[in-house]
């Protein structure tokens, strides 16, 4: 009888714990879904009924108005998927092996290193120290190095690390050290596989950091053809918005008084920054869930 009652409530957790799960997940979905229908939804309409999940008139104008010069959203594409893998790999490198340093309880400079990386969470050099560093110092304006390098080291995804690293034994990189293997054999052959759930959870999160970054191409690109994604993306709605105003009809730009679409191309536009990223992460996805507690290890 006993047997039977725990086995009911089990059943009626699980109903309970799948049903809030499902309702969560619609609550996650449904906004995407919104922005999705809403791209294809005409201006007029969406004035008139508001955005929405299935359009009620069809309409391709919020795409044709960004697709309006497909060569440069074809090379903000290129340039946005070059940087973003460039600077996940570059990132990955930097803060993994960083991380691990500061893990060695052996090392004997773990201590300053540490206090390097945490003061720069602190303290910064500002706006023009950096561009005059970047731009002058290191000449890369114009470069998509600009766009790579200097996020690729985040002190805060090092410390991250470092406390998931800590939470491997020790005795197995001495029993390591012991059979006569050298560092960098230990860190490339126990350390980062034992490590793939925080690894691959930092690497999402760079990833996504550098497909979403516009403001390193505002500062240190000129050449239109070298600019980001979410850079060109802003621009286009930002001459859409201008188009629309009265600035316009007053200088004669939009002399037609025609009104671009806007609030579709919002949605447009999230669709062309988001779609690419979204199919990404299943494959993380297995990772997620054990690397996202990597902040809460104790080190």
């Amino acid at each position: 009888m006993k047997n039977k009652l725990v086995m009911k409530e089990d059943r009626m957790t699980k109903i309970i714990a799948h049903s809030l799960l499902t309702i969560l997940s619609a609550c996650c979905l449904i906004p995407f879904m919104i922005i999705l229908g809403s791209s294809f939804e005409s201006q007029s309409q969406i004035m008139t009924t508001g955005y929405t999940i299935i359009p009620k008139s069809f309409t391709l104008d919020a795409y044709k108005a960004i697709f309006s010069n497909p060569t440069r959203l074809v090379d903000a594409y290129k340039i946005t998927i070059i940087t973003s893998i460039a600077m996940t790999l570059l990132g990955l490198f930097l803060q993994t092996t960083y991380g691990y340093v500061l893990s060695r309880r052996d090392y004997p400079y773990r201590k300053f290193l540490s206090f390097f990386a945490f003061f720069t969470m602190l303290f910064n050099g500002g706006l023009v120290p950096s561009y005059i560093l970047i731009s002058q110092w290191l000449g890369m304006k114009d470069s998509i190095l600009a766009l790579i390098i200097p996020g690729a080291a985040g002190a805060w995804y090092i410390m991250m690390l470092k406390s998931f690293f800590m939470d491997i034994p020790f005795e197995l990189i001495e029993s390591a050290k012991l059979d006569g293997a050298k560092e960098m054999f230990i860190y490339w052959k126990i350390v980062l596989p034992l490590s793939k759930p925080a690894i691959a959870c930092i690497a999402l999160f760079i990833l996504f950091g550098s497909w979403n970054a516009w403001y390193p191409s505002l500062l240190y690109i000129e050449d239109e053809s070298k600019v980001q994604l979410q850079y060109l993306l802003m621009s286009v709605m930002r001459n859409i918005e201008f188009l629309n105003s009265e600035e316009a009809v007053q200088l004669g730009v939009n002399s037609a008084q025609v009104s671009p679409p806007t609030l579709n191309a919002r949605m447009a536009m999230c669709v062309l920054a988001t779609g690419p990223i979204v199919m990404v992460f299943p494959f993380f996805q297995k990772y997620f869930v054990k690397g996202i507690a990597v902040g809460s290890v104790k080190g």
